[in-house]
């Protein structure tokens, strides 16, 4: 049901869907041009969200019309699933970092997912609301962990060498010209996830502030730092006390960048 709530900014850009009325999304006809856009800093959050789509249409079921959708990013998918499981006492959170089955090639592109734990499982599970209704060879509900690469997996790895530049690519940015902006994919996947375990999702126009305005360039002492974080990140179940010291310790982590900073 979820999954019919929102559309993905991403099909705009294919003009035959544009105009068609019988889609997944329904009659994208209906839809003014003028909202044709990403719509993510405008909702930031579960509830606000949920009061625009209400707002919109005060039934939320699976049969919501294109033109009461909100037009939202895997992270929305991936905050809004979290937010019901939690309303639900079910422990869960967003997590950010690469899919390696988007592309079908291998390369991981940034995405956000979310977990949950499941009781009889006695595990984490990963879950994709923003892939649900596509075509993979798992099960898109329990996603096997060689499919998804945190963001500290991600930054350990370019770090020690097991991954490669062209092996991660950052939507929205020239895929065959990926290596040249690795480090700040690399930045931007540690730092949504890190934030997501501090149950703080940020929007894509934040990052901290000393890396932004550093264009991330970052000297060696300073990317020591964050390998060090980044080990903690990789088990946050068994080290969530050293990360929350590191949260309310290191200030900089949380000093965002914006439209005005």
């Amino acid at each position: 049901m979820q999954r019919n709530q929102i559309i993905h900014p991403v099909v705009f850009y294919d003009k035959e869907i544009r105009t068609k009325k019988d889609t997944f999304w329904g009659d994208m006809t209906k839809i003014p041009e003028t909202r044709l856009k990403y719509e993510d800093d405008l909702f930031p959050t579960a509830s606000s969200m949920l009061i625009e789509l209400l707002r919109k249409n005060v039934n939320y079921n699976a049969f919501r019309e294109a033109q009461d959708k909100i037009h939202t990013t895997c992270r929305s998918q991936a905050i809004l699933l979290s937010a019901t499981l939690k309303a639900k006492d079910i422990p869960a959170r967003a997590r950010s970092g690469f899919a390696k089955y988007i592309r079908n090639n291998g390369v991981g592109v940034d995405h956000w997912i979310a977990e949950y734990y499941n009781v009889t499982f006695k595990r984490w599970v990963l879950v994709d609301a923003d892939m649900c209704g596509s075509e993979t060879d798992f099960d898109i509900y329990d996603i096997p962990r060689d499919n998804f690469i945190f963001g500290a997996e991600a930054w350990l790895g370019f770090r020690n060498g097991t991954i490669k530049k062209d092996e991660l690519y950052y939507a929205g940015y020239d895929y065959e010209k990926r290596e040249e902006y690795i480090m700040e994919a690399l930045l931007r996947g540690l730092f949504y996830d890190f934030h997501c375990l501090m149950n703080d999702e940020i929007i894509f126009l934040h990052l901290p502030s000393y890396i932004y305005h550093k264009n991330f360039n970052l000297d060696e002492l300073e990317m020591k730092e964050l390998d060090h974080l980044a080990t903690l990140m990789l088990n946050p179940n068994e080290t969530f006390d050293e990360l929350l010291n590191v949260w309310n310790s290191n200030l900089k982590f949380r000093i965002m960048s914006g439209a005005l900073n």
